[in-house]
């Protein structure tokens, strides 16, 4: 039972594998000539991708052709080669294309998630009795899709990631339009926020501290709807990974993920193709 429906899978694979370096099916370097012949990338990428849907460990997904040691072996490999933020830049070069990414107006918000397995982007989280979790700020556009996303451990305020975050959002979309309206929550409500809005250029919409957030809600909301789809994903719910390229990897997969379900959704509106999905519903 595949973890992602077809029209999801299809073409992610299809990117992340047009990514991938060329390799053998033996190894090259090996003294006698030959050795057992390498997994798929495609079947380990299957298991990646069950691994992020389900949260489970390696050791529960592996199967008899592809071990839990080659799953983690080759995620390393391909966190280190960067390829999760390269296939997520092409699919909001996609966006932009046939949709249009709302670049004037950027949200920006953070999300505690649980890491008990601790790491480089532990700590620990102040809303779960310290126990250790991952930070996540993650910057969208003015309908929701997922822009830059920059971790860091739970005991992390959000308003020095800010900064970070705008400029992940900058090396995923290119440069952004000369107006931007950045709208952020009242835990942005500070000088240091400002000033970094200032120095880019852009103008703010901060929630003053001590007003009920209903009623200046403005148009941030899009963003933590974009964190709750994201907690879609078991890996980013409970994530147990100790590296920190490895935390990105997900995190970039999960959304890619988000940006082609809002493409596939906003296109068959105005789009006609071949195994076009019927189903309103794409989880």
């Amino acid at each position: 039972m595949p973890a992602l429906p077809s029209c999801l899978l299809e073409p992610l694979w299809d990117q992340f594998a047009a990514l991938l370096p060329a390799r053998g099916e033996f190894a090259a370097g090996h003294p006698l000539g030959c050795h057992r012949r390498r997994i798929d990338d495609r079947t380990v990428f299957e298991h990646v991708m069950l691994a992020l849907v389900h949260g489970s460990g390696y050791e529960r997904i592996s199967t008899p052709g592809c071990s839990d040691r080659t799953i983690r072996r080759r995620v390393k490999e391909w966190a280190e080669q960067g390829i999760a933020e390269r296939v997520h830049a092409l699919a909001l070069e996609a966006y932009d294309r046939m949709i249009g990414l709302g670049l004037d107006e950027i949200s920006v918000d953070g999300c505690i998630t649980k890491a008990p397995s601790g790491g480089e982007k532990a700590g620990r989280s102040p809303v779960d009795r310290g126990k250790l979790g991952l930070k996540r700020s993650v910057a969208s556009d003015a309908c929701g899709v997922p822009l830059g996303i920059v971790s860091d451990g739970a005991n992390r305020h959000d308003s020095p990631l800010l900064e970070p975050t705008l400029e992940a959002t900058k090396e995923q979309v290119g440069a952004l339009p000369e107006t931007v309206t950045v709208n952020l929550d009242c835990g942005y409500d500070s000088a240091k926020s400002r000033a970094v809005i200032g120095e880019s250029g852009f103008t703010a919409e901060i929630a003053r501290k001590g007003l009920p957030a209903p009623i200046q809600a403005g148009k941030r909301w899009v963003v933590e709807r974009t964190h709750s789809w994201m907690n879609n994903y078991g890996k980013l719910r409970r994530s147990t990974e100790r590296s920190g390229k490895v935390v990105d990897l997900y995190l970039y997969l999960a959304a890619t993920l988000v940006t082609l379900r809002m493409l596939i959704r906003r296109s068959t509106k105005r789009f006609r193709w071949d195994g076009r999905p019927t189903t309103r519903r794409l989880k």
